[in-house]
Formats: C-alpha cells, sequence, structure tokens
C-alpha cells in the first residue's frame, strides 16, 4: 500500500476561507441546538462525573494532576466509610 499524499499541500495551505464554498452546508439554527443530541463513546461515558464549578475550580488550583487529586480524595473517602453499606 503507497503511503504518499497525492495532495497538494502548498496549494491547499496557499487558499483563504474566504475562497471555501459552504453554500450547500446549511447553517446551525438555534432549532437545530435544541434538538442536537451529546453522544458519548461508551468507553468514555464511564468516566464522567459531575462537579459543582467552584468545586473543580479549587481543585485545578491545587495543580495539573487535579483529576489524580480527586480520585486520591475520592479513594480515601472510601476507605473511611468502608463500615457503611450502601442503602
Amino acid at each position: 500500500m503507497n503511503s504518499t499524499s497525492r495532495t497538494n499541500w502548498a496549494a491547499l495551505e496557499s487558499r483563504s476561507e474566504e475562497n471555501i464554498d459552504y453554500s450547500d452546508i446549511p447553517p446551525l439554527t438555534d432549532e437545530f441546538f435544541a434538538r442536537a443530541t451529546l453522544r458519548i463513546p461508551a468507553e468514555r461515558a464511564h468516566n464522567l462525573v459531575q462537579l459543582d464549578p467552584d468545586v473543580k475550580q479549587w481543585f485545578q488550583a491545587q495543580g495539573e494532576s487535579y483529576k489524580t487529586l480527586i480520585n486520591d480524595v475520592l479513594r480515601q473517602y472510601i476507605e473511611n466509610n468502608k463500615s457503611q453499606r450502601s442503602a
């Protein structure tokens, strides 16, 4: 299989966006977004957690490894509450 691109990248990069014809693309209206559905791949969906903005900001202020810190805090909570059972 030949992996050499036949695209003329120099010619493509020299074009300005003004020359791109968007006439066949319908505009994205408020109605479109009202009917739109967010789809998250299943392999990523299991990692979603809703945090209040101030909670997230506090953890982010602790450093770039804030996600690890959140996980550590939750793990410590679990360890401290192992004797409690969920209803």
